[in-house]
C-alpha cells in the first residue's frame, strides 16, 4: 500500500528539490499534497514537469503503485500518455508486473476513496492561518470554512463543502446506535459456534476521560524524524479533544493486514476531517518499537498513541476486553475472511507480530465534556467502521460547535 511519507511520495524525481517550499507553504503532509490544483501548483510556480510528476504521483498512490513512480515520471511522458501505453509496454518499459498493470489502466480502482477528490485543496497561500500553521499539526476549519471546494483534477467539477459532505450523508430515516458493527452476528462452522456477545450501550464519558496515553509519535510532516527521539511523558486522555473533536481508532494490532488497510483509508480523509476540525488519534494496547516503525507513516500518518492500561479498548468492551480466537474469530468465520480478502486487495502487507485477539474499535468524542458521539466495535476480525457515518458524525458536531459559538456571541452583546 502507498506510503504516507512525503519522501517516499515525492522519490528522486523532480519534486524532490521542491521539498522545503512545499514545507514552508503548508504542503507537508500526503493527503494535503494530493488535492493541490492548478491554481496551487501555479502559486507555487511549478514547472510542466512537476505539475506532471504531481499528477502521476497521486495516481499511482491511490492505487498503491508508488513504486513505478521514479521509472513512470523519468519517461517524460504525462499521465494520460501513459494511461494509453500498451500493456506490453508497460511491462517491458517499466517492468509493471501483469496485476499492477490492471490496476494501472483501471480508472476506477483506485484504492483510495475517489470522494476525497471532490474534496478541494486548501491553498495554503490563501489560509488566514498560514503564520500559525507552521507550529501546529492541525488546520482549523475557520481558516477553509469561506473558500469553495474545488477538484484537485481537470477530471472534477467545481464542488462546495456542503455539497461534497451530502456525498457521505446519511439517509434522514436512519437511526444512530451509539455502536454499529460492519456486518450482524452470524453462528460460526454452521452454528456450532456463537461468536462472543457485544455490550450494545455507548460506553460512559468518566471511562475514557482519565485514561493515561503516550505520545509514540508525532503526525506526520516534511523533514520530520521518523519517530520522536526524546520519550513523551504521559498525558491525560482528555487533553486529546480540549478543544477539537477527535477521531479514536483503536488499532487490534498495528502488523496486521485489516488494521492496516483500514488505517489507510480512514487517514487518506484527512483533508475532510482538516476542514471539518476534526482530530484523527491512532491507539495502540501494545508497544513494539519495530512494529510501530512499520505502521508509521507508511499505513498511518498522524499521531499514535500508547494505551498501556487498555482503558480504551475496555471501554469498547463495556469495561471488558473484547476478544476472540484465531479458529473461532477468523477461521470459521466467513465474514472476517471477507474482510481480509477485502484489506488483500489493498496491496498492504503483513506480519503476525503482537497480540492480535483483543478487537479494536473507533470512537468519536466530542470537545471537552461533550462525551462520546459515536461508538464503533470490531464484532468480526477486520470490521471497518462505515466512512459514511464517522464522516456525518463529525459534520454534526462540527455544526453543533458552529452554532455553540453563535449563540455565545449572541449572549455577549
Amino acid at each position: 500500500m502507498a506510503s504516507f511519507s512525503v519522501e517516499d511520495f515525492v522519490g528522486n524525481g523532480v519534486l524532490k528539490d521542491l521539498l522545503p517550499t512545499l514545507l514552508k507553504e503548508g504542503w507537508d503532509d500526503v493527503p494535503t499534497l494530493k488535492i493541490m490544483n492548478e491554481e496551487d501548483t501555479d502559486a507555487m510556480n511549478m514547472t510542466q514537469q512537476q505539475k506532471d510528476a504531481l499528477e502521476i504521483r497521486s495516481y499511482l498512490h491511490d492505487r498503491a503503485l508508488l513504486q513505478y513512480g521514479d521509472k513512470l515520471e523519468a519517461s517524460g511522458k504525462c499521465l494520460p500518455e501513459l494511461l494509453s501505453i500498451s500493456t506490453v509496454d508497460l511491462s517491458s518499459q517499466f517492468g509493471m508486473k501483469r496485476g499492477h498493470i490492471a490496476r494501472f489502466v483501471d480508472r476506477t480502482s483506485a484504492c483510495a476513496d475517489p470522494l476525497l477528490k471532490s474534496y478541494a485543496p486548501f491553498t495554503a497561500r490563501n489560509m488566514n492561518s498560514i503564520a500559525s500553521r507552521k507550529n501546529s499539526n492541525f488546520k482549523s476549519y475557520a481558516s477553509v470554512n469561506s473558500r469553495k471546494m474545488q477538484a484537485s483534477s481537470s477530471m472534477n467539477h467545481d464542488k462546495p463543502l456542503e455539497q461534497s459532505l451530502a456525498d457521505f450523508k446519511i439517509k434522514d430515516d436512519h437511526i444512530f446506535k451509539g455502536i454499529v458493527a460492519a456486518g450482524p452476528a452470524e453462528p460460526r462452522a454452521c452454528g456450532c459456534v456463537q461468536p462472543p456477545p457485544i455490550v450494545d450501550s455507548v460506553a460512559p464519558y468518566s471511562a475514557i476521560e482519565n485514561i493515561s496515553v503516550e505520545k509514540l509519535t508525532p503526525e506526520y510532516k516534511i523533514g520530520m524524524e521518523r519517530l520522536v527521539k526524546t520519550k513523551t511523558p504521559p498525558m491525560k486522555a482528555s487533553e486529546l479533544w480540549q478543544d477539537k473533536p477527535a477521531v479514536i481508532l483503536c488499532i487490534r494490532r498495528p502488523g496486521c493486514i485489516m488494521c492496516r488497510a483500514e488505517a489507510h483509508q480512514l487517514y487518506v480523509k484527512k483533508p475532510i476531517f482538516d476542514a471539518l476540525g476534526i482530530r484523527l488519534f491512532a491507539v495502540l494496547h501494545e508497544h513494539i518499537e519495530s512494529e510501530v516503525k512499520n505502521f508509521w507513516p507508511r499505513y498511518w500518518g498522524g499521531v499514535v498513541l500508547f494505551d498501556r492500561s487498555m482503558k480504551f479498548f475496555k471501554a469498547l468492551g463495556g469495561g471488558q476486553l473484547l476478544k476472540d480466537s484465531f479458529i473461532s474469530g477468523f477461521i470459521f468465520n466467513p465474514r472476517a475472511i471477507a474482510n481480509y480478502k477485502r484489506a488483500k486487495a489493498t496491496g498492504s502487507e503483513q506480519n503476525f507480530k503482537g497480540e492480535g485477539e483483543i478487537k479494536g474499535g473507533l470512537l468519536i468524542v466530542g470537545r471537552e465534556k461533550s462525551g462520546i458521539a459515536y461508538q464503533f466495535i470490531e464484532r468480526n476480525f477486520g470490521d471497518w467502521a462505515p466512512l459514511a457515518e464517522v464522516i456525518d458524525i463529525c459534520s454534526k458536531l462540527q455544526n453543533q460547535q458552529q452554532t455553540r459559538g453563535v449563540h455565545q456571541n449572541i449572549t455577549a452583546i
